[in-house]
Order: C-alpha cells, then structure tokens, then sequence
C-alpha cells in the first residue's frame, strides 16, 4: 500500500443510512489515525434528511417534521442531504497536510470549483459563507442573485478529517424549504439540472476524481 495514498470507494448507487456512514466513518478516522487504514474518499448518497452541525441554530429548522433530523459534530448549521445529491466524505491524515485547517478548507473549496467547471459551471466562494455560489446575474430590481451549488462541512479529530462535501446535480430542491441552509436566509440553492446540466453521477464522479488529483496532489486506489 503506497504510503500516502488515498482510498476511493463509491456506494452512491443504493442510498446509505446517514447513521450507518457516522459509525463507519468514524471507525475510519480511528483506523488512519492509528496508521491501520489507508486515507479514504467515499462517495454516496443519503436518504432524506436534515442535519445540523455544531453552529446550528433552532430557529434555522422551519420543518422539523418533515424529514429525520440529526445532530452531527461536523462543523456548520443545518443542511440537506437526499437523493439526486452527491456527498463525498474525505477521510485524510492532516498531519501530513502541513496541520493546516483553513488551507484544508481552502482546498475543498477549489476542489469543487474545478469540478463544477468540468460541466460549465462557474462556482465561486465567498468570504464569510462557506461553500460554493453560482452567481445567477440580477433580478428585475437590479438585486445581484446567488445560489449555492455546493455545500461543505468537516471536522477534524486529532489531526484526521471527516464528513466533507456535498454538490447537488439534481436533487428536490423543494426538500431544502425546511430548513435555512448554512443559516444564510439571503439566497436560495440550486443544482447543475437547475442550471440546464444533466449530468450523471458518473460524470460528476469522474470529475471529482480528476480534480482531486489536482488539488490534493495524492496518488488513488480504487476499492470496492
């Protein structure tokens, strides 16, 4: 097994219970930690659900009956994940990342945006609000409209990173109405159907895969 490399493993074609993928990851988090397992990114896909990090706040949950909800230590407020959504979850060993949070963060970030731009799509960042925002030029009032593509949240344990991104390809956008994502009130979301691209799993896939190489500079394995 190559020192440094990362673990790609893809179960998005049948979705994975968001409780089953905390207890995995975090016995993945254990694994690399202690030097037993490989750096890892896993692709999939959940069934309907809220989730709130650590910086959510009550009054950002309008639906509370709508689907399940859970509490999670990631980093960030509430999001949604469901069908029609890709989450990846990115398992590496910060310690040999220069123990840089923000730089990892950073990295994410222009991850997605390289991907995005695979499809045509411009996505950008925007200090103050993580994640990624396609710029949808301006209404009728001349107000500028943005919508968020992409989202991100980590955590980190003793210098190992879990939980990771999500990019919406064609997700129920109606199904985020039931919370305020990421507490920002100002824009909405979108998804590349959204934004007239129908792409597959496959391709997005593909093309995270592509810009991973690029941006995290690591050499992958495939496993099943």
């Amino acid at each position: 097994m190559l020192q440094n490399s990362v673990e790609w493993r893809s179960t998005h074609k049948a979705p994975t219970d968001y409780k089953v993928a905390i207890g995995e990851m975090e016995s993945i988090v254990s694994a690399v930690r202690e030097g037993d397992a490989p750096q890892q990114v896993w692709l999939l896909e959940h069934p309907p659900i809220y989730t709130g990090g650590t910086g959510a706040l009550a009054a950002d949950l309008l639906d509370p009956e709508r689907f399940p909800v859970f509490k999670t230590g990631r980093g960030g407020q509430y999001t949604y994940h469901g069908p029609g959504q890709l989450v990846a979850y990115v398992m590496l060993d910060l310690a040999k990342r220069g123990s840089d949070i923000s730089k990892f963060i950073n990295d994410l970030e222009q991850w997605i945006i390289n991907t995005l731009l695979e499809f045509n799509i411009r996505g950008e960042s925007r200090k103050g609000r993580i994640g990624n925002w396609v710029d949808r030029g301006k209404n009728c009032e001349g107000k500028n409209i943005e919508a968020k593509i992409a989202a991100i949240g980590v955590r980190v344990r003793r210098w190992v990173s879990y939980h990771g991104i999500s990019i919406n390809i064609h997700p129920d956008l109606e199904h985020f109405n039931g919370i305020i994502p990421c507490g920002v009130k100002e824009y909405g979301v979108t998804s590349l159907l959204d934004l007239g691209v129908n792409a597959t799993f496959t391709e997005v896939e593909t093309a995270l895969r592509k810009n991973f190489e690029t941006v995290f500079s690591n050499k992958t394995i495939d496993i099943e």
